[in-house]
């Protein structure tokens, strides 16, 4: 089930907006004037799937729908003569194929009574108290009341907490349709950690960077782990398997030859990557220069069981590969590698009088290369297939050079992480020859 189509009516109190999604390029293209909503419908439509419903009340429309490919609908309807009322500021009204409609009107926030505020903390990063029933929401330097923090969080809180259970239709309709927004301030994240002495919680600021090294070199140390889990137990039985494994007359010498071709080159790739360390060469020492019938039984199990081992490796090796290609290909006079220790590992490709180090920290990137790193990260790594993917500004301290090449990245990503593509931009360098992908917004009497 995909979104085909998305509308609004009334953004802002000025504008009807009809964009059609390119279902067979994945890749759509929004464009406009400053002001005319194209960051609005992206936050709309992930508030939305991902029950952040504080933004739909947070920007002003009459009426927002979304077509699906199976010619269902749904619509999100606000009640403007109603606006104090929270718990009814807005009806969700969905149209199946059988011509059923249900509706449900969601709240905003939980009921009042026994409350546990002290969880508050915990759960929403970025957010101190700094009264009884006041907190300071750091990111944006805001002092909140206990109704507006539950109001703008509710969507964070353990669902003991959230204000009301979401209908059936609903949670199966967000379970078909996964969306994910890739935010034009993308490079600082917040998280919550514990003071040593107690049980209350902070919230430290860590760079999205920093943040992602630490993930993907979590990700490499699972897989290692996993690698490591079927090589103790195919490496078990190898022997029983090899003493009942029947003659294969279909298999020849040359094929044989290649298969371990094949895997020698395969294992030299998730070296390259960090994925296997160099000393693994042990388990690839046989050499298949003379291979006769008393042998060929053992090597046919033995390349069976390594591809099977190797397979651990095989979707997050192909990320990894094109991440490098692509971040390789854009970085001037920079190099990155990956570890399982470390994740990144940035080394400059220069003599630096001033240096005698050519290690970079992920954080020594600009800030335009971060933004190009994060970005790409996100997209291969952090969102499940089949998702609907929002950016807001991809071209956000970019050279203009990375704009360019920017929607050709984005083709082969689409492709390898099975995604499509709902992107708000004002620059002329993403789109380049590529107006077939592109809607733009338009004003009134236009």
């Amino acid at each position: 089930m995909r979104i085909k189509q998305i509308s609004v009516s009334s953004l802002f109190g000025i504008f009807d907006h009809l964009i059609p999604l390119n279902i067979d390029d994945r890749i759509t293209v929004i464009h406009g004037p400053n002001g005319f909503g194209k960051t609005a419908i992206l936050r709309i439509l992930n508030g939305f799937f991902n029950s952040r419903y504080s933004e739909l009340r947070s920007i002003p429309f009459r009426n927002f729908r979304v077509d699906f490919d199976d010619d269902s609908n749904v619509e999100i309807i606000k009640n403007a003569d109603d606006s104090k009322k929270i718990e009814k500021n807005f009806i969700f009204t969905f149209h199946n194929t059988n011509e059923d409609i249900v509706n449900f009107e969601p709240k905003l926030r939980p009921d009042m009574e026994n409350f546990p505020i002290s969880i508050l903390d915990d759960f929403i990063p970025g957010l101190e108290r700094i009264a009884i029933r006041k907190w300071l929401y750091t990111p944006t330097k805001e002092i909140l009341s206990l109704d507006e923090v539950l109001e703008r969080f509710n969507n964070l809180l353990p669902l003991d907490f959230k204000s009301q259970k979401e209908p059936d239709w609903l949670g199966k309709l967000k379970n078909k349709i996964h969306v994910r927004l890739i935010e034009s301030q993308r490079l600082l994240n917040f998280v919550p950690n514990r003071r040593s002495k107690s049980d209350d919680r902070t919230s430290s600021m860590l760079s999205t960077v920093s943040a992602y090294s630490d993930e993907l070199a979590k990700l490499m140390q699972d897989k290692f782990k996993e690698y490591g889990t079927i090589s103790q137990s195919l490496d078990r039985t190898f022997p029983m398997r090899v003493v009942k494994q029947q003659s294969s007359p279909d298999l020849t010498e040359e094929e044989l030859r290649n298969q371990l071709n094949e895997l020698e080159e395969t294992r030299f790739r998730l070296i390259e990557v960090g994925l296997l360390d160099q000393d693994e060469d042990s388990e690839f020492q046989i050499q298949p220069q003379d291979i006769d019938e008393s042998t060929k039984n053992a090597l046919s199990v033995y390349v069976d069981d390594v591809e099977k081992k190797l397979d651990v490796f095989t979707e997050i090796a192909t990320k990894i590969n094109l991440l490098k290609k692509i971040i390789n290909n854009k970085f001037s006079y920079k190099e990155v590698n990956f570890s399982k220790e470390k994740g990144f590992r940035f080394t400059t490709l220069y003599n630096s009088s001033l240096s005698d180090s050519k290690t970079l920290s992920p954080t020594d990137l600009s800030s335009g290369e971060q933004h190009e790193l994060v970005l790409l990260y996100e997209l291969l790594f952090k969102v499940q297939p089949n998702s609907l993917v929002l950016i807001d500004e991809p071209e956000l301290s970019l050279h203009v050079g990375w704009q360019v090449q920017f929607l050709k990245d984005l083709q082969e990503i689409t492709k390898l992480a099975d995604l499509d593509i709902l992107l708000a931009t004002h620059s002329p360098d993403i789109i380049q020859d590529r107006w077939d992908l592109t809607v733009e917004l338009k004003g009134l009497g236009k």
